[in-house]
């Protein structure tokens, strides 16, 4: 080989080596925008900026970060933002299935394509609630009700066609009970609600009836998850979290129902984009602040990313489609 081919070999060989490297070594050039796919105060909310505080007093990313919501059309104002933002890797899009179930049943101006899944972080547990002098002492004592009076006990839930009308429409499916559901503005509403006498049970996640549970206004009857809740201090009647069976112990065949917080990227970022901040999510994972929050609303601590995630989404994504098919909600 000649002096000039063995040096043009080695620099070529030289970049070869570095690229990956360089490639996963991305780093933002500017102030990042998280996006939350909510208004402010409501779960996503608290979520995003959980994670940016996090972020913030951990330095875990060399950079200023913005929080901006658009919640508007149940949080597709910002999954289009992520698609009139394509290729930028300084927006950073915060939401939960809602990113892969809206489409099915709304015509939108995105699809789930225009944005890629970078990481779940937590998952919201669902439970079944009653009044605390409510005569249905289980599930079942629910269900048999549903199934003698149809369409007269009142189920509430935050929204229509969401995450709480969908649950309430599989234990429907599951159980061939027969519930009137009434949609509301948000979990805080539907829990006065049902502490007044208003409605006869509602699917409210663990935080957001944990004030009329430790107060006595209500009762949990048991939760959609694969295993019982993390122990807990006594909230009620010395009860805590763990406390509550699971609704396939209590012969409802449902095994989970959770919802997961994400965080997506507009899709035809770089290569290691992605990389950076999965990273830096799984700092976030580790970090006490992170922990507290978790304590705090009592949703179960999950690090998905890659393929993992990939396939929850595809699972979770099948099963809820399936019952927006059987309820005709689905849109062409």
């Amino acid at each position: 080989m000649s002096k000039l081919k063995t040096i043009l070999y080695a620099a070529t060989a030289s970049i070869l080596a570095v690229m990956p490297a360089a490639a996963a070594e991305w780093a933002p050039e500017r102030p990042l925008e998280f996006i939350v796919a909510s208004g402010a105060g409501g779960g996503t909310d608290n979520f995003t900026r959980t994670i940016q505080s996090s972020i913030s007093r951990e330095k875990l990313i060399d950079t200023s970060v913005v929080v901006l919501n658009k919640g508007a059309g149940s949080g597709a104002e910002a999954f289009l933002y992520a698609k009139q933002h394509s290729g930028d890797p300084h927006k950073v899009i915060f939401g939960t299935n809602n990113v892969y179930l809206l489409p099915y049943v709304a015509k939108l101006a995105y699809s789930t394509e225009d944005l890629e899944p970078v990481a779940a972080l937590a998952l919201d547990e669902f439970i079944v609630w009653v009044k605390a002098d409510s005569p249905y002492q289980t599930i079942k004592d629910l269900i048999d009700a549903g199934k003698a009076e149809p369409g007269t006990l009142v189920f509430g839930g935050s929204q229509s066609k969401d995450t709480d009308e969908t649950l309430v429409a599989l234990i429907e499916q599951t159980s061939g009970a027969d519930f009137k559901y009434v949609p509301f503005n948000g979990g805080a509403e539907v829990g006065v609600q049902l502490a007044g006498g208003h409605i006869v049970a509602n699917v409210n996640n663990p935080n957001e009836n944990l004030g009329q549970w430790q107060a006595g206004a209500v009762r949990p009857l048991c939760v959609f998850s694969p295993k019982r809740m993390d122990k807990s201090e006594p909230i009620n009647d010395g009860k805590g979290w763990h406390d509550i069976p699971t609704c396939m112990e209590e012969g409802l065949d449902i095994e989970t129902y959770q919802m997961p917080r994400t965080v997506w990227l507009p899709a035809g970022t770089e290569p290691g984009v992605k990389a950076f901040y999965e990273t830096a999510l799984k700092g976030v994972s580790e970090t006490p602040e992170w922990q507290d929050y978790l304590k705090k609303t009592s949703q179960t601590a999950t690090f998905l990313t890659g393929d993992e995630l990939k396939s929850f989404i595809k699972k979770n994504e099948d099963a809820t489609v399936g019952v927006f098919k059987t309820e005709g909600w689905t849109v062409e």
